[in-house]
């Protein structure tokens, strides 16, 4: 083996060794989160760490579904995160479409206004959005939470995610669909949007996590326990006796496994998707 081989050799070990340790540093508080889920609360608070527990409380899982109707919190959070996901999406796909491959008047300028958007903290338009949607009594339901996000920030993001994939698909594309027959709508659905896969994969996982994941919005328009989702349901486990973490950290366990499962299926299409978006 010549020295430049061997020197590569140690190079890709190194990175290697690299990638392991920091992958073990990560890893460390899902370990964690998973071990305190199955211990007792004396022992999740016990010093030195218990880092394997024993016995194996299974029962915690059990006691979230008896405590708190944990079966109604997955199921908002995975109905509002879905349509949110759904409608950001179409939106996306449509406007990003537009401003990349239909020309009309001011198209540059609208998509920098709407770009623009992006840099709105949503803490700053919390407020007059609550008075308005208080007013028209949609306070304490799930419509906050769903069409408001599709049209903020994050469908912004999405619009833009989706132009920059579209400029890279050639320009060729179009004009032979438009040779042969086919008007911008079938341009869009039955060759652009097929092509467009790895970014519609990018952004569902994006839109799915940002939603499963938010806190500020459920505790700003939602009263109703029955209303809550996931990460507003956890604060139910904190009493004035103090939090229960075992039974948090059991219920952080079940809140995780739909997002695993969502990236574990797609996660091809979402490398593939950040890889290309941006290349003309």
């Amino acid at each position: 083996m010549s020295n430049l081989s061997r020197s590569a050799a140690g190079i890709r070990l190194l990175k290697y060794a690299l990638l392991s340790v920091i992958s073990l540093i990560i890893l460390v508080p899902f370990y964690w989160m998973v071990s305190s889920s199955l211990k007792t609360f004396q022992h999740v608070l016990s010093f030195p760490p218990q880092w394997i527990p024993n016995p194996l409380h299974w029962s915690n899982y059990a006691d979230l579904f008896v405590k708190q109707p944990f079966h109604l919190y997955l199921f908002n959070s995975l109905y509002i995160a879905a349509a949110v996901t759904a409608g950001t999406c179409v939106l996306a796909a449509l406007a990003g479409y537009a401003f990349a491959k239909i020309a009309f008047p001011w198209k540059n300028a609208i998509f920098l206004t709407l770009l623009s958007s992006m840099m709105i903290p949503t803490e700053v338009t919390t407020i007059p959005l609550f008075t308005w949607l208080s007013k028209v009594g949609l306070v304490d339901t799930h419509f906050p939470l769903i069409v408001p996000p599709m049209l903020g920030a994050g469908g912004m993001f999405g619009v833009f995610l989706c132009r920059q994939f579209f400029l890279g698909i050639p320009s060729d594309l179009d004009e032979a669909a438009k040779i042969d027959g086919c008007t911008p709508w079938k341009t869009f659905y039955r060759i652009m949007l097929p092509l467009a896969t790895p970014a519609m994969a990018t952004l569902s996982i994006l839109t799915f996590l940002h939603s499963w994941n938010e806190f500020f919005e459920p505790l700003v328009y939602l009263n109703s326990s029955k209303l809550y989702t996931i990460p507003l349901a956890l604060s139910l486990f904190t009493s004035d006796s103090g939090t229960e973490w075992h039974l948090v950290m059991a219920a952080s366990v079940v809140a995780t496994v739909p997002l695993l499962t969502v990236f574990f299926f797609a996660q091809k299409k979402f490398i593939e998707g950040i890889a290309m978006t941006g290349l003309k």
